[in-house]
C-alpha cells in the first residue's frame, strides 16, 4: 500500500506540476517522505531522514520538504516541533490534495498541514496511473475497522472504505490495455472489500476477482493484506473457480497463542485459522502461505512463544513479516505493561525468523525439478550489471552489452528474471522479447534468495 501511495504522489505531481522523479537528492526541488507508523523504528527513521534533508535545505532554501503517510496523520503539528523546516504534512487520505498544498506552501511561505479524513473520494482526483512493466498495484479499499489492540492503522487511515466496483474494474481494464498481466489488489483489510455496484448491489472480493479474471490480458491476480475474519465461503471457493488467482495467500495471524489472540482483540482462534487453511488446501494442496508475527507482545510467556513456533511449523509458513512488539501511541495496548524484556524479544524473534528461513529454504528445494509458470519482469540483476544501463530503454527493449553488443527484441541470450506464483524470483536465459509474458520454466537449482531455471528444450516463446 505504501509503494502504491508513493507512486500516486509521483503521478499527481507529474500531472499537476510536471515534476519528474530523481534518484539524486541534490537535484530535487521537492523531497517527500511517505511514512509508516506500524513500527516505532520506522517512525524514528522519518526524523533521522528529515535531519539529513535539513542540511540540503540550508544550502537550498527553496527546496520543499514534505511528510506524508501514517506518521504525518498520527503526529500532525508535532512534526513541526521536531522539524520546523518541513513545508508539507499530509495524511494517506489527503495525498490527492498535494498540488494545492504545494502551491499554498510556496505562496504563503509557511507549512501546510492536511491530515483530515475527507468524505470526498480521493480516487476521483487521481491521474491515470503510469504503467511500468507487466505488474501493477490497484488499491480497492482503505482503512480498517477491526481495532486490534496493537494496531495504529484505524487511527491513521480511518475506517474501512471500499472503492466502487465499476471504478476498480475500469482501472484494471485500462492497465490491461497497456500491457499489465498481473494485478495485486490492495487494502489494509482487502478481503473486507464491499464495493457498491451500479445496480445498487454490493460486490465482495470474490465477485470482484471473478470480473477481474475476465478482463482480457489479466493472467494473474494477487490480494494483500487480509484478515482471518474476512475469509468468507465465497472467497475460499474462489480458489476452485478462478485459475488466475495465485496459489499464494498472505493471511496474518500475529501469534499462535489463543490467550494472546484474545488480548490482541483478533476475534478468532488458532483452530478457526486452521479450518481456513484446511478448506483452502483441500482445493489448492500446493498453496504457499505467509503471515505476520508479533514477538514479545505484553504478557507473552515461554508457552505462548512455543505455541507460536509450533503453529508456524504446523502450517508450514513460507515466509513472514515479523518484528518485536513496540507500543504505538493511541492504541489500547499502549496502556498495557510492556513486560517482555527487549533482549528476550530479540532472542525470540531470531529463533522465529530462523525457523521460517528453514521452512522457506525447504520449500524452495522442493521446487527443484518442477516446472513453474513465470511472469517475466525484466533482466536479471546479473545481466543488469553487465549492461550499460544508461543506454537501456525499457520501452524500446534495447540495451548495450559490453561483450555481445546490442541486445534487443528477439535476442536469445539475455539473462531474464521473473516470479513464480509463490513469489520466488527465478533467473533464466531466454529471448529478450519474453519480458512481460508468462513462460513455463524448469527449476534447476535453489539458492537463498532466488531460483535458477531454464526454458524447456526447444521452447523460446511465451505461453501468454
Amino acid at each position: 500500500m505504501n509503494e502504491y501511495d508513493s507512486g500516486k504522489m509521483a503521478d499527481i505531481l507529474k500531472d499537476s506540476h510536471d515534476l519528474e522523479l530523481t534518484q539524486d537528492e541534490a537535484l530535487a526541488d521537492v523531497l517527500l517522505l511517505n511514512t509508516c507508523s506500524v513500527r516505532e523504528k520506522a517512525q524514528e527513521k522519518v526524523f533521522s531522514q528529515l535531519g539529513r534533508w535539513r542540511k540540503l535545505k540550508a544550502k537550498q532554501p527553496d527546496i520543499l520538504i514534505g511528510v506524508g503517510g501514517c506518521v504525518a496523520s498520527q503526529e500532525g503539528q508535532a512534526i513541526l516541533k521536531r522539524a520546523s523546516y518541513v513545508d508539507l504534512i499530509f495524511g494517506p487520505q489527503t495525498l490527492h490534495r498535494l498540488p494545492q498544498l504545494f502551491d499554498q506552501a510556496i505562496k504563503q511561505k509557511k507549512a501546510q498541514i492536511d491530515i483530515s479524513f475527507p468524505e470526498i473520494e480521493k480516487f476521483d482526483h487521481m491521474p491515470e496511473a503510469r504503467v511500468e512493466g507487466a505488474t501493477a498495484y490497484v488499491s480497492i479499499m482503505e482503512g480498517c475497522s477491526k481495532y486490534c489492540t496493537f494496531c495504529v492503522v484505524p487511527y491513521t487511515r480511518g475506517e474501512e472504505f471500499s472503492r466502487p466496483f465499476d471504478d476498480v474494474i475500469a482501472e484494471i481494464a485500462g492497465l490491461a490495455a497497456r500491457g499489465v498481466k498481473e494485478v495485486t489488489l490492495l487494502g489494509q483489510n482487502v478481503n473486507a472489500y464491499r464495493g457498491n455496484m451500479h445496480d445498487g448491489g454490493s460486490a465482495d472480493l470474490a465477485l470482484l476477482m471473478h470480473y477481474v479474471a475476465a478482463i482480457e490480458g489479466i493472467g494473474r491476480i494477487r490480494y494483500s493484506t487480509s484478515h482471518p475474519l474476512e475469509m468468507s465461503d465465497s472467497l475460499i471457493q474462489s480458489y476452485a473457480e478462478i485459475p488466475e488467482l495465485v496459489s499464494h495467500l498472505h493471511l496474518p495471524i500475529q501469534t499462535g497463542s489463543n490467550a494472546l489472540l484474545q488480548s490482541m482483540k483478533r476475534r478468532h482462534t488458532t483452530d478457526e485459522y486452521r479450518d481456513i487453511m484446511r478448506r483452502i488446501r483441500a482445493i489448492r494442496p500446493d498453496i504457499s502461505m505467509s503471515s505476520d508475527f508479533i514477538v514479545g507482545y505484553p504478557g507473552e510467556t515461554e508457552q505462548d512463544f512455543k505455541d507460536t513456533m509450533d503453529f508456524i511449523a504446523e502450517i508450514n509458513f513460507d515466509h513472514s513479516y515479523s518484528f518485536v512488539y513496540s507500543q504505538r501511541p493511541g492504541t489500547p495496548a499502549a496502556d498495557f505493561d510492556d513486560d517482555v524484556p527487549l533482549g528476550l524479544k530479540k532472542q525470540r524473534l531470531a529463533l522465529l525468523q530462523q525457523r521460517l528461513s528453514q521452512q522457506s529454504a525447504n520449500i524452495s528445494r522442493k521446487m527443484v525439478c518442477s516446472t513453474q509458470r513465470i511472469l517475466v519482469t525484466g533482466l536479471s540483476p546479473k545481466q543488469k550489471k553487465q549492461l550499460d544501463l544508461s543506454a537501456y530503454d525499457a520501452d524500446k527493449a534495447v540495451a548495450v552489452d559490453f561483450d555481445a553488443g546490442v541486445i534487443g527484441a528477439g535476442a536469445k541470450n539475455s539473462q531474464l528474471t521473473g516470479r513464480t506464483e509463490n513469489n520466488r524470483v527465478v533467473n533464466f536465459t531466454g529471448n529478450h522479447d519474453l519480458i512481460g509474458t508468462f513462460v513455463n520454466v524448469n527449476i534447476t537449482a535453489a539458492f537463498s534468495n532466488s531460483l535458477q531455471g531454464e526454458l524447456p528444450s526447444g521452447s523460446r516463446h511465451s505461453i501468454a
